[in-house]
């Protein structure tokens, strides 16, 4: 892509470096940007570096947090002794939507994956058993996505939690409402299967 101005061009380069930008829609970001006030640019980037700047990440769980505690460890009202354990803070957030979750969380900043040289020393799993044996926690959820390196990183978990008294459980897996049997995997439609309840508790 051919611009008449280098500054046009850093700037088309640097958009399109985010996940799920190209050339084209970058180019179309910046346009756009060159027919605002001069202002509203300069709050924008100015806002995007601050977030870069100053924001932490929580030293129990891990999320992202505006102090060294993040509001949902700090909230007295959630069940502090209940942790869901996932793989990312995308994840924390998709979860939180629902609102159907009243425990904390435990950021493992990814999962073990031998093939992209993940092991579990790149990753918040002995904070995560020091919380366990130090807040005396009752029961873990692992919240993690349902392929090899998800069951992996459960299974090493778990491992290292040989000894506590701490229930632990995984989220249901199975068919997802809406979809068609046969355009599931094997995988799915086992897990379903080994899943499965009864009709009183599955029609509501």
């Amino acid at each position: 892509m051919i611009l008449p101005s280098s500054l046009l061009q850093n700037a088309v380069d640097s958009f399109s470096k985010l996940p799920g930008i190209g050339k084209k829609t970058a180019l179309r970001l910046v346009l756009h940007l060159l027919k605002q006030e001069t202002s509203e640019v300069e709050y924008f980037s100015e806002t995007i570096a601050k977030m870069r700047r100053e924001i932490l990440f929580c030293n129990r769980c891990h999320n992202i947090s505006d102090a060294n505690i993040c509001s949902i460890c700090a909230n007295s009202m959630r069940n502090q002794k209940l942790i869901c354990v996932v793989e990312n803070i995308r994840d924390v957030i998709a979860i939180e939507n629902t609102q159907q979750f009243n425990g904390t969380y435990h950021v493992l900043g990814g999962i073990i994956s031998p093939l992209d040289g993940v092991g579990p020393n790149d990753l918040q799993i002995e904070s995560l058993v020091n919380r366990i044996q130090s807040e005396e926690i009752e029961e873990l959820v692992f919240a993690l996505n349902p392929n090899i390196q998800g069951d992996t990183t459960i299974y090493y978990i778990q491992k290292k939690l040989v000894g506590l008294s701490c229930k632990v459980t995984t989220i249901a897996r199975g068919i997802a409402f809406g979809g068609e049997l046969e355009f599931a995997d094997e995988m799915t439609l086992a897990k379903s299967l080994a899943n499965r309840l009864p009709i009183q508790q599955y029609v509501k």
